[in-house]
This record gives C-alpha cells, sequence and structure tokens, in this order.
C-alpha cells in the first residue's frame, strides 16, 4: 500500500499538471508526463474527482471546484468548509463521532468535529488540551514530536490519572509510543473517560502535524479497529486540503 502522505505528493503533481493543461488532460497525457502507470493514476483520479478537485470535459480532465476555491481569496474559509464536509462523511462511514486534531505552537488543538444525535462526540470534561496523554488523539500528536518536543509538553502539561487505565509516567508513555508500528493507530481505550473508547491516525502534511480521530461508546470497541483503518484509507482529501492551502 502507497503512504498516504506519498500519494498526496503525487495528487498534487496530477493538480499542477491539469492546471498547466487549462483546457483539458487526458489520463495517457497525465501518465506519460508524470511517470507514473494508469493503473495508479485511475484510483487516486477516482478520488480527486469524488472530492470536487477534478472534473471531466470532452478535453479531458479539468480543475473542479474544489481546487479552484481553495486556490482563491477567501482559501481559510474554504479550507474549514471542506475539512468539516470531509469529517461529516467520515462520520456517516464509520458510524461514529470523527475529529480533526492538530497540534500547533506547542498546543493540541481540535479545530473540527463531527458528530450527530446519534454519534455524539466524548463529553470533554476535560479540556482536550490538558489531556494529551490520555487520549487517542493527543498520544497520536506526540507520536509525531521529538522527545524534545514531547518533553516541552510535559512540562506545561502534566499527567493526572483520570480513570484507572490512565498512562501517568512520562516515561511509560513514551515507550509506548516509540513501540507503536507506525501503521499501527493510537487507542485509548477508557484512559479518558470511562465507556469510551477512541483511535487515532496521523495526518502530516509538510510540518504539519495532525490526525483523525473516531470515538465511540465501549460496547462498539469491537468496531474500533475497523474505523481506524477507514480514517486511514481516507485521509487523503483532508490531507490534500491543508496541502494546496
Amino acid at each position: 500500500m502507497i503512504p498516504p502522505a506519498f500519494a498526496i505528493t503525487y495528487a498534487m503533481r496530477v493538480l499542477e499538471t491539469v492546471d498547466r493543461h487549462g483546457s483539458g488532460v487526458t489520463l495517457d497525457q497525465l501518465s506519460r508526463e508524470l511517470g507514473v502507470a494508469r493503473e495508479y493514476l485511475t484510483p487516486m483520479i477516482d478520488m480527486l474527482r469524488h472530492e470536487g478537485y477534478l472534473t471531466c470535459e470532452e478535453g479531458g480532465f479539468v480543475l473542479g471546484d474544489s481546487a479552484i476555491v481553495l486556490g482563491g481569496g477567501g482559501r481559510r474559509q474554504a479550507i474549514g468548509a471542506k475539512l468539516q464536509s470531509v469529517l461529516e462523511q467520515l462520520r456517516d462511514e464509520v458510524d461514529a463521532a470523527v475529529y480533526f486534531g492538530r497540534y500547533d505552537k506547542g498546543e493540541l488543538r481540535v479545530p473540527a468535529v463531527a458528530d450527530s444525535e446519534a454519534t455524539p462526540r466524548v463529553n470533554e470534561w476535560v479540556d482536550f488540551r490538558s489531556a494529551a496523554h490520555a487520549t487517542a488523539l493527543g498520544k497520536c500528536l506526540l507520536a509525531q514530536l521529538d522527545l524534545d518536543g514531547r518533553r516541552d509538553h510535559l512540562t506545561r502539561h502534566r499527567t493526572p490519572r483520570f480513570t484507572s487505565k490512565t498512562i501517568t509516567s512520562a516515561k511509560t508513555l513514551f515507550d509506548t509510543l516509540d513501540s507503536q508500528p507506525p501503521t499501527a493507530p493510537c487507542l485509548d481505550l477508557q484512559e479518558y473517560a470511562l465507556g469510551t473508547v477512541c483511535a487515532a491516525v496521523p495526518v502530516t502534511v509538510g510540518s504539519m502535524v495532525g490526525c483523525l480521530a473516531v470515538s465511540m461508546p465501549l460496547d462498539q470497541v469491537h468496531r474500533l479497529r475497523a474505523a481506524a483503518d477507514l480514517l486511514n484509507r481516507r485521509c487523503g482529501p483532508v490531507m490534500l486540503s491543508h496541502a494546496i492551502r
């Protein structure tokens, strides 16, 4: 499987090539100019069309509304709207609340959440910024920082115990993050709140440290790994939106 960040590099090249042609470019032309096989380009183009970045006209593929809006004025608002739309689609697919988190200027932030009456978000009874050690979202972000970055975070945010399952030792937390395979999601199995389980996967574009996370009730824990796998497969549109900004 091609890593999502690597695929986004090619997606950006596809959009740049289509933009240069202006009046349209065929799949064969894209394959030749990019040096990428048709069988690899086809699913990528399907994703770009589905997300509105490309559309097909008589002359071939041209930029779609999403690419045009994100490339023009009001870019911040357009990115926010696009991100929210992607999260809502993911919420419906995984049948659970979905979160986008990022680590920005030394703090954990959650700028977008998609939930509903049927799939409520977790009750933020402790500010997520002070609970990175106990949430899947927070651990996924910390895992992407170097040792100095993690230590700096914990000098400003201690590691209190929220439940009997919370990891409160910085060494244990760091060892756990370092021993985890890069492809495995970070998990929160009732570490932040009893009765709730969560999973998170990284979303990294350039220097941005981000992640997608999902939460659900404990009695649905059997769905957690499949939900995390789906987030990992679907993170392309989120990464692409931030790559274009």
